[in-house]
């Protein structure tokens, strides 16, 4: 693989026929992308069992009145008890932030949670427990074998709290209308 960073800081489109139930029709924010394989956010799927709340005070994270209602999301099959908070790039960690680029960065340190906990943190932010992964040369391969479409990311969709409409406003951001999309590519 030549140059594998043109997918960081994507969107990645589960195509209509995504053989696994957890990616059906799931829209990943790929947050690191190298000849080591992939690393993203499910961004469309929240939990109906956990919220911030719980999981703050499962945590034993104090939760003051200004903490605000972000939703907690399916973030991936890998490592589901762990969580990553995608958000803006006003929040950096003072121990550790991933600076996707100049719009998105991911935080996976408590004191995130924490500044959420008391109302504060980044302005736009995803809670998401677990992450969606791939090996080396998995996410080419599935690309390849039309499993994803991709197309660029903007915090206006990425952060929009209609999560069941993130599918098809991803897609119209190439042009595709989602009731004449194909999951069957061909070759000529």
């Amino acid at each position: 693989m030549a140059d594998a960073t043109p997918l960081i800081g994507k969107l990645l489109i589960a195509m209509p026929d995504m053989g696994d139930p957890r990616f059906s029709h799931s829209v990943v924010f790929v947050c690191a992308h190298s000849e080591e394989g992939a690393m993203g956010l499910i961004v469309n799927k929240p939990t109906d069992d956990v919220t911030l709340k719980d999981l703050l005070e499962q945590l034993s994270i104090p939760v003051t009145a200004g903490l605000r209602d972000i939703k907690v999301h399916f973030g991936g099959p890998v490592e589901t008890g762990r969580g990553f908070v995608l958000h803006g790039p006003d929040y950096a960690s003072s121990i550790s932030t991933l600076v996707v680029d100049a719009r998105f960065a991911m935080t996976a340190t408590l004191d995130i949670l924490e500044e959420l906990g008391e109302g504060g943190g980044p302005e736009n932010a995803i809670m998401a427990l677990g992450y969606a992964g791939w090996g080396p040369g998995q996410l080419e391969a599935e690309l390849a074998a039309n499993g994803w479409l991709a197309c660029d990311a903007t915090p206006e969709l990425v952060f929009s709290p209609d999560d069941g409409g993130k599918w098809q406003a991803a897609l119209r951001t190439l042009g595709i209308d989602a009731l004449m999309l194909s999951g069957t590519g061909g070759r000529a």
